[in-house]
């Protein structure tokens, strides 16, 4: 199957259950969440073959932005329907789907000009790369659940209009959106540390030139996501407090990560 129809495949099948979720939560009737995760468990390994094609390259890993952007949003996609699994968050597939699709969407309408595949790379650099990008998608992910949760504290503290009060009825109850922004923060804590921990071993000097920043950045949100996740265990942080740590913490990676990217690709055109 070819990149492209793949692609569109994918983009149907994710654009296709947000749009029967929202026909279903317009009317108030029972969500069929069997055919809409199902809608996304096909998009999946379509997204995924567009991707791997993207990244896998004969002469080695073309991890660009674009195509960086597009794993991001399979890795989202992804992780929303496994936390489906076990939590009641359906109502999460009108964010976690169309991230998929438009990232999808991105990778195959542009390109970085001039982009030279990565080769040659050192030992376990792969698997460094790997656990990189996974741990930056699920804290991407964490960061975005802290947004919506914000806005949901918010509207319960504070008298809203009628749509509002609809939307926020159709959320998951603040509870379960704390424990799953926990289980995700944990999650990507773990893959960050993996990720760091290989870099250590895999690269001669983690400080080198277009590495430092990435090294001192990931460092500084390594400790963000700690403190927070150290907190919550033995002070019940939560709330606010959890809101803000997560941002900021993520807010670190992006800068060091896709701030680093955006520069070097598309303004300065170098790798």
């Amino acid at each position: 199957m070819s990149p492209v129809l793949a692609g569109a495949l994918a983009f149907v099948c994710y654009s296709s259950a947000c749009l029967l979720l929202l026909h279903f939560l317009v009317r108030k009737q029972p969500l069929p969440r069997p055919l809409i995760l199902g809608l996304g468990v096909l998009a999946l390994p379509l997204h995924g073959l567009v991707v791997t094609g993207q990244i896998f390259q004969g002469q080695g890993l073309d991890l660009e932005l674009f195509h960086i952007i597009s794993l991001v949003g399979w890795v989202m996609a992804a992780m929303h329907i496994l936390f489906c699994s076990y939590r009641p968050l359906l109502v999460m597939t009108l964010f976690a789907f169309p991230a998929a699709a438009l990232s999808l969407l991105l990778s195959l309408l542009f390109q970085v000009p001039d982009y030279q595949p990565l080769s040659h790379l050192a030992p376990g650099m792969e698997m460094h790369i790997l656990l990189s990008i996974l741990a930056y998608s699920i804290l991407f992910m964490a960061a975005l659940h802290a947004l919506l949760l914000s806005v949901q504290n918010r509207g319960l503290k504070h008298k809203s209009g009628p749509q509002a009060r609809l939307w926020l009825k159709a959320l998951p109850p603040l509870q379960t959106m704390e424990a799953t922004l926990f289980d995700i923060i944990g999650l990507g804590f773990a893959l960050l540390t993996l990720a760091i921990l290989s870099g250590f071993l895999s690269l001669d000097n983690m400080f080198a030139q277009h590495v430092a920043h990435k090294t001192i950045f990931s460092l500084i949100a390594w400790g963000v996501f700690a403190t927070l996740l150290t907190g919550h265990r033995l002070r019940g942080w939560r709330g606010q407090t959890a809101i803000r740590f997560t941002l900021s913490g993520f807010a670190l990676l992006l800068v060091g990560f896709y701030g680093t990217k955006l520069v070097l690709e598309l303004i300065l055109q170098k790798v």
